[in-house]
């Protein structure tokens, strides 16, 4: 015996909905999505015209961290691995996770030699300064 079931659009899309609860049974790719934003990373101008990049780091050492330069490629990566940490604390995956992110300065107006960095409380701060020559001039009148 056959049944009919009418059909009824909906604002999403049967495909759509199939795609959200089937990626909700695939608990790796379900986990991936929820961390590629880790870490939460807030960058800002400071009053001086130094660049500030602040990672929110909890549960991690200042030991556990790199900080990596190219300038030819006009970059700084932030990354942290944690290969080496033993089995009941690889499992707090919320507060520790390995991370690698890549930040490009495209307008190349950053000093990348001069990157300073700061650890305390969870908190990595770096501090970039402009380049002398990137800085705006101001010309008197008069």
């Amino acid at each position: 015996m056959t049944t009919l079931t009418a059909y009824r659009p909906s604002l999403l899309g049967h495909g759509v909905f199939n795609e959200i609860f089937d990626s909700m049974l695939d608990f790796p790719q379900l986990m991936q999505r929820t961390t590629q934003g880790y870490p939460v990373a807030d960058i800002y101008r400071e009053d001086g015209g130094d660049t500030v990049m602040e990672f929110a780091l909890a549960g991690f050492s200042k030991e556990d961290l790199s900080i990596e330069i190219k300038s030819e490629k006009k970059s700084i990566t932030v990354s942290a691995n944690n290969d080496n940490l033993d089995i009941r604390e690889r499992n707090r995956r919320v507060a520790r996770r390995s991370f690698s992110k890549t930040y490009v300065n495209y307008d190349n107006n950053l000093d990348l030699e001069a990157v300073r960095a700061e650890f305390e409380n969870g908190l990595l701060r770096l501090v970039i300064p402009t380049r002398a020559e990137a800085k705006p001039l101001r010309v008197e009148i008069k």
